[in-house]
């Protein structure tokens, strides 16, 4: 009789189940919510500010963004192949083309120069640079100087940014891989900018990006990203260790080596990025109740 019947199989050491839901099969109500995104006031625009460690994958996020919503693959923020030096030397703010009209969509995200792990005196400068473009005192093209800080007489300084120069939601945006491994050092720095962010009251979500080199089934198949118990873990770490809520982290999976579009891809990276809208939404509504 034991014969007829099988062991059920093993639990996977890998995944369980989904801890996370993301509409994978339907990729085009996502883009369509992202279209339909309007500020309640007029003349608003969202301003998105990511910053993190050099090599963290914020200009592939920016990339991944813009091929997402182009509908092909682009570059519009250069990107290096390398983790030992900041490719994005300025501050930049990206606009993204809506429908080929000559219109844009009511968000920008703004690129820093990144984080590095050499000296204190460093961080010290970013944590301050980054005070100020959270302020909206960087103007557009600055050029970041990790030895000395923006200074008020300076000509890219901003003495009167508007609710518009403003930053209206933060993004980490962090490498999964190194989670692991990160030093004191570096946790403080983020520290130090999450306090910089709360006193402003602004809302501060992270982003896990190289999740495909966390854990490489994830690779074979995206949708295999929030069953992944590994990623699920990582995440746990950072946010026990950083202080921001799971529920606001995130994870994608940008385009590196890719030249074509993946449908579940995409789906991922209109997830998180209606997500970071939403926050920054809600933070932009309380201005506008405030004034």
């Amino acid at each position: 009789m034991g014969g007829w019947f099988s062991s059920p199989p093993p639990p996977d050491p890998l995944f369980g189940d989904p801890w996370r839901t993301v509409n994978w099969g339907d990729k085009q109500k996502a883009l369509q919510d992202v279209k339909d995104y309007e500020p309640r006031t007029e003349g608003r625009q969202l301003r998105i500010l990511l910053h993190g460690l050099v090599g963290a994958g914020k200009s592939s996020f920016i990339n991944s963004v813009q091929s997402v919503l182009q509908g092909r693959m682009c570059t519009k923020a250069l990107v290096a192949n390398t983790s030992h030096s900041s490719f994005t030397k300025k501050y930049t703010t990206y606009q993204f083309e809506k429908d080929g009209l000559d219109t844009f969509y009511p968000f920008v995200i703004n690129d820093m120069m990144g984080m590095t792990n050499s000296n204190y005196r460093n961080r010290k400068v970013h944590v301050k640079d980054l005070k100020r473009a959270l302020k909206g005192h960087v103007k557009d093209s600055y050029t970041f100087n990790p030895e000395s800080k923006l200074t008020k007489d300076d000509p890219y300084y901003n003495n009167a940014p508007n609710v518009n120069d403003k930053v209206h939601v933060l993004v980490s945006v962090i490498d999964a891989d190194t989670v692991a491994r990160m030093d004191d050092k570096v946790l403080t720095a983020l520290w130090e900018i999450r306090e910089e962010a709360s006193d402003l009251e602004l809302p501060q979500v992270a982003i896990f990006t190289k999740i495909d080199v966390l854990c490489p089934e994830i690779k074979k198949d995206v949708r295999n990203v929030y069953k992944s118990k590994e990623l699920k873990k990582t995440m746990e770490k950072f946010s026990k260790e950083v202080g921001i809520p799971m529920n606001c982290i995130f994870a994608v999976k940008n385009y590196h080596e890719e030249v074509k579009l993946n449908n579940d891809t995409d789906a991922l990276i209109l997830s998180t990025l209606s997500c970071i809208i939403n926050s920054g939404n809600d933070f932009l509504q309380m201005i506008d109740v405030e004034e």
